[in-house]
């Protein structure tokens, strides 16, 4: 099962049923992207709950006790007027003078002070692991024409691979057509359909799968990138079989599914984008 923002609290529940202490971490790592209104009622359907749990009448005043300081964690002022105003204010778990402070909030130019914040969650910041140490390009030695570049990797920790970052065009600007896939054993977990432009520059461009997918340590997976566009473009060469990024360890190996000379000594599908 891969790791995704809508199974993070029951996975995170299993891992700390079965003391799976990297996923416990990887779970509260999850970057969470919804709206905070979504979160709000999250948060009180956890506090009825915690309030069973520990026995307690299911009161908004044992809800705010079960809550305690957790509650102003919740980005109450990145609501609407109308969804505070529809739903949060209308819950009765705020007490009267944060109602009517994020109230004056929204409405007058002199805003009170809120102890609910403003800031963006951090999110974890996406690693890129380049396999290749040097880049080259000649006239006609790269065309990709639909045909598939592929590689095996396998980590030596649990990452989430997030997308693929892929060379572009040597001779000017180009539009790319780009079919990225990740496969363990034959199985599809990830893929995408997309375009990109690019301007005749040296660097990686970012392709992105819909969703992070996990990958298991020592497990060796497939990425693959159909391409197809100018017939021109930058190759990677002096590739490496291992490359530590951070506390992660990579191993590369050559694909039986690359069809256009992708091979761990040089090709294309440079980078790795992950999450660790």
């Amino acid at each position: 099962m891969s790791l995704e923002a809508k199974n993070a609290c029951v996975l995170l529940s299993q891992s700390r049923l079965f003391e799976e202490a990297e996923l416990t971490w990887c779970c509260w790592e999850e970057a969470l992207n919804t709206k905070e209104v979504v979160v709000f009622e999250a948060v009180l359907n956890w506090a009825e709950a915690e309030c069973k749990r520990q026995g307690l009448p299911t009161t908004l005043c044992n809800k705010r006790h079960v809550l305690g300081p957790a509650l102003y964690l919740v980005r109450i002022p990145t609501m609407t007027l109308e969804e505070f105003a529809n739903g949060t204010a209308q819950s009765d778990i705020l007490m009267l003078e944060e109602t009517h402070n994020i109230f004056l909030w929204y409405t007058v130019a002199s805003k009170p002070p809120l102890d609910f914040p403003l800031n963006k969650r951090r999110g974890l910041a996406p690693q890129r692991c380049h396999c290749f140490q040097a880049l080259a390009y000649r006239s006609n030695q790269w065309r990709y024409q639909g045909r598939c570049d592929s590689i095996q990797f396998a980590a030596d920790r649990r990452v989430f691979v997030a997308g693929l970052g892929l060379y572009g065009s040597s001779s000017g600007k180009a539009e790319y057509s780009v079919k990225i896939e990740l496969k363990c054993l034959g199985v599809a977990l990830a893929q995408n359909l997309t375009r990109f432009v690019s301007h005749s520059s040296s660097n990686t461009f970012p392709v992105w799968f819909e969703h992070p997918v996990q990958v298991e340590q020592d497990t060796f997976y497939t990425a693959s990138a159909v391409m197809d566009g100018s017939e021109l473009s930058y190759f990677g060469q002096e590739g490496l079989t291992e490359v530590q990024c951070g506390k992660v360890t990579f191993q590369f190996q050559c694909s039986s599914n690359s069809t256009n000379g992708t091979r761990v000594q040089g090709g294309q599908i440079p980078e790795l984008i992950f999450y660790a």
